[in-house]
């Protein structure tokens, strides 16, 4: 049996005071995808690209579930896959492949990856008809959403060019057949808009079984996401940053032990 060093702590002294906040934020969002329930055993990866010159980024250890994932134990790799700092954990290829992709842009408005294979996210992104405007959260994404042909479970390094073009300036991705991929300039922002989306999928599958869907109309569905996006950005605070802070402290009251 193989048993995984789960309480592995990363060295402090090479770790920045703004690569550790990076750390405790993005471990955080592991567990709320965890207490979301969108995790698919130890699959998917939310990833998150470290301040500075470097392309590294920062992702969870293969074999781990998200309820164990701290700040010390996430794995620092570059673009090509090489393990940064010392660690006795092995990444997934196929999340390396999706995320690299992204942060190999560097992209300022890109620096976070969240990708699930939730039960209502692969199944919206198994029908021909993809994400409808049907409800609040989903207008949030009309004429906002980008779609990525399935070519299997993303191991070969090629698709990456093809990811980037499929995304083009969107900020979420229905990767059909296979799950859904937000990308944001923070862990709130990037989160909070997977939220929508898991929320939205959610709701389509709900709504296909009670009954015949109601697709608001063009006007509508675009006045509603754009007035949607106005409101989340009127704050002083930026995209997310309230409602991320207000589940931390969630988090905190259950298990605080993914900020160490």
């Amino acid at each position: 049996m193989n048993h995984l060093p789960v309480d592995f702590k990363v060295d402090r002294s090479n770790v920045s005071d703004t690569e550790w906040d990076l750390r405790v934020q993005l471990a955080a969002a592991y567990r709320l995808v965890d207490y979301f329930g969108w995790t698919e055993l130890i699959y998917g990866h939310l990833t998150a690209r470290v301040p500075g010159p470097e392309s590294h980024f920062l992702i969870n250890p293969y074999g781990l579930n998200y309820d164990e994932i701290t700040a010390s134990n996430l794995v620092k790799i570059d673009v090509d896959g090489t393990v940064i700092d010392d660690t006795p954990f092995e990444i997934n290829h196929a999340g390396f492949v999706i995320h690299s992709a992204i942060h190999m842009k560097h992209s300022e408005e890109n620096q976070v990856v969240m990708h699930t294979h939730t039960r209502e996210g692969m199944a919206v992104a198994g029908t021909k008809e993809g994400l409808l405007p049907i409800s609040m959260f989903s207008t949030s994404f009309y004429k906002q959403l980008a779609y990525h042909e399935y070519e299997g479970p993303s191991l070969f390094l090629d698709e990456r060019e093809r990811l980037l073009e499929s995304l083009g300036d969107k900020k979420a991705m229905i990767l059909k057949n296979h799950g859904l991929l937000t990308v944001g300039k923070t862990v709130p922002d990037a989160f909070i808009r997977l939220h929508a989306l898991e929320r939205s999928c959610q709701i389509q599958v709900d709504a296909g079984a009670a009954g015949t869907l109601n697709s608001l109309s063009d006007n509508v569905a675009s006045k509603s996401g754009a007035d949607r996006e106005a409101f989340l950005n009127s704050n002083k605070v930026e995209t997310g940053q309230l409602e991320f802070a207000a589940l931390m402290r969630k988090i905190d009251k259950i298990d605080p032990s993914y900020r160490d």
